[in-house]
């Protein structure tokens, strides 16, 4: 029986060992900021108990009241029959801050698992005592908003402006148009913040604002201000590109507190089981000062292709093949890359030769967010096909923008391309060639038209026209034509008259003529002004077919009506999921130019099932 246990107790020995982590990890922590006279704990912590020879570092700036102490930590976990075990040491100082700075503890050595450790050094900052409790210690400062040297708010149950406020900040007060800066509200309290019930920020007038992502758990700290320790953290930031020149004001912002605050309990059964105190909510409205940035225009003497840019800039480009035949496609490549306004550049116009066939360039924006604009790279593909052999030249483009750095204008230019045309499969003896817009259609190739070789008829002289068949096909051809289009005429007016059945038949023309200005703000990325239209596109058709006015539709009554009318439940689930991602989409953060490209497509290809679904 002993050797049955015995041999258990080592399989799980074995087992746990297996599963434990390979190597050892040292490491020292300790708070950010402390204030004079305050008292905290530095610990340094290895994940393994087989250790000897702890060798802490010289502490200067700090006097040891405790330590080192020795803690051990042990755990087991078994889940899903996977066991896993950890174990630790932590050794642990109490100090006490005695001297304003900043001051840097070095790291530590130990011998574990038979190899030697070294942990990480730590910073800590020394700020000068509080005011309010000069000469009394916080305690140890190790979590929480109340402590690290931050003293309490006065007692009662109001909460003054001292005692909690936020101040926006921006990181440049002078700036030129376009030029991007961070704004920062950042959060000074002496009392215990909950939450805020309602937060109004203001409407960034004159500005491009764009926010910046924070973490989820709020990191806080300890920071001197005006004499007071408080714990302060950041709320929101914004990065902000001013679209005018002037003084700019950045209007103040309202924040609705609610704050717990400790008061004294009267009756003594609540305040046994309450540790006498008790809690109560206060609540406080703050109201951040206005701030003014200073906005210069840019200077005089813009380039002629000024492209908007406002920061640090490159641009690069390159061409798939420069070795074609006709009808087939090239792409050229631009990339506008650095940081600064991106998402506001115009695209460079790349001047190709006149008889090729251009289409709207395809922009790929991939840049992030950063405190000093957009960092990135805009990629900007332009496709072009050449319907005539020869050798071209597809010229360089070129970039200007505003360089912050050394305040003046910068052009930057491609490479220039050489491209051999050989003449390949189909006949491009005539050519349209549609250009970028669309709209202007050039026939070329035909200036030189050929000579009519048909037979000649010649009439002899003398001969009138007056009584001829000629003469009388000018009378009854007239006469016939206008017979017709009378007849056609009050057809229309008939039809006309049906306003009901008007409005259902022109209601596919109406929404392609929506999707096509919708098209044209995608190209333009309109973000905002584009959904309007594929919404407008998509409820006017619906409006129109079924003959009920916009304002009496809704998502409910339009199931109903459309059933009546043929349509399959499957079209009409996909019509109502077509709507509810457009107006997701039109909120939603992300890729911009990905989410509208999926909802044009969709939009167009429902609508067209609509038409071809709908019975009359």
């Amino acid at each position: 029986m002993r050797k049955i246990v015995f041999l258990w107790i080592m399989l799980i020995s074995v087992s746990i060992c297996a599963f434990a982590d390979g190597k050892a990890s040292f490491t020292a922590t300790a708070p950010d900021a402390i204030a004079v006279g305050d008292q905290f704990r530095l610990s340094y912590t290895v994940t393994t108990q087989n250790v000897r020879d702890f060798r802490a570092p010289s502490i200067k700036g700090f006097d040891v009241l405790m330590g080192p102490s020795r803690s051990q930590q042990n755990s087991v976990q078994i889940i899903n029959g996977q066991t896993t075990s950890t174990s630790s040491i932590t050794f642990t100082y109490i100090l006490l801050a005695n001297t304003e700075g900043s001051f840097t503890i070095p790291g530590a050595t130990i011998t574990a698992d038979g190899n030697q450790l070294v942990s990480n050094s730590v910073q800590i900052k020394v700020l000068p005592a509080d005011q309010a409790n000069a000469g009394t210690s916080s305690g140890n400062s190790g979590g929480g908003k109340q402590s690290g040297g931050t003293s309490r708010a006065s007692s009662g149950t109001a909460v003054s402006s001292s005692d909690l406020f936020i101040i926006p900040t921006a990181s440049k007060t002078t700036v030129y148009e376009q030029e991007a800066f961070l704004l920062t509200y950042k959060i000074y309290t002496l009392v215990d913040l909950r939450m805020f019930d309602n937060v109004k920020l203001p409407d960034f007038k004159g500005f491009h604002s764009q926010e910046v992502e924070l973490p989820n758990d709020r990191r806080w700290g300890l920071e001197h201000y005006k004499g007071r320790n408080y714990q302060t953290t950041v709320y929101r930031q914004f990065v902000l590109f001013p679209q005018q020149s002037g003084k700019l004001t950045i209007d103040a912002a309202r924040f609705d507190a609610s704050i717990a605050k400790a008061t004294q309990a009267v009756d003594p059964f609540e305040a046994f089981f309450n540790g006498g105190s008790n809690y109560v909510e206060v609540k406080k409205t703050i109201m951040t000062p206005q701030l003014t940035i200073n906005v210069n225009p840019l200077p005089a003497g813009k380039p002629a292709d000024f492209s908007g840019g406002v920061g640090e800039f490159n641009i690069t480009s390159s061409i798939n093949s420069t070795n074609v035949k006709t009808n087939d496609a090239i792409t050229v490549k631009i990339v506008i890359s650095g940081t600064g306004n991106l998402k506001l550049l115009s695209n460079p116009e790349i001047k190709f030769p006149e008889d090729f066939e251009v289409y709207d360039p395809k922009v790929d924006n991939k840049f992030r967010l950063t405190n000093s604009g957009l960092s990135g790279s805009k990629v900007i593909e332009y496709l072009a096909i050449p319907r005539t052999a020869g050798t071209y030249k597809i010229p360089a483009v070129k970039f200007s923008y505003f360089d912050i750095n050394t305040r003046s204008y910068k052009t930057l230019t491609t490479e220039e391309y050489e491209l051999h045309v050989e003449k390949g499969a189909g006949n491009a003896a005539q050519t349209i060639a549609n250009f970028t817009n669309k709209e202007d259609l050039k026939v070329l190739n035909e200036d030189i038209r050929y000579i009519k070789q048909n037979d000649v008829t010649l009439s002899q002289k003398g001969d009138f026209f007056y009584g001829s068949l000629t003469y009388w096909l000018f009378y009854l051809v007239p006469g016939v034509a206008f017979i017709i289009f009378f007849i056609i005429y009050r057809k229309q007016i008939a039809a006309n008259a049906n306003v009901a059945k008007m409005r259902t038949k022109k209601a596919n023309k109406v929404a392609v003529k929506r999707m096509k200005q919708a098209g044209k703000l995608l190209t333009e990325n309109k973000k905002d002004d584009f959904y309007d239209e594929v919404l407008k596109a998509l409820w006017g058709y619906i409006s129109d077919k079924l003959n009920i006015p916009v304002s009496r539709l809704s998502k409910d009554n339009i199931v109903e009506e459309l059933r009546n009318y043929g349509v399959s439940d499957a079209l009409i689930e996909e019509f109502l999921d077509t709507l509810n991602n457009c107006e997701f989409a039109r909120f939603a953060p992300g890729d911009d130019n990905q989410a509208m490209d999926k909802v044009y497509s969709a939009s167009l290809e429902v609508i067209s099932k609509m038409e071809n679904s709908i019975k009359h």
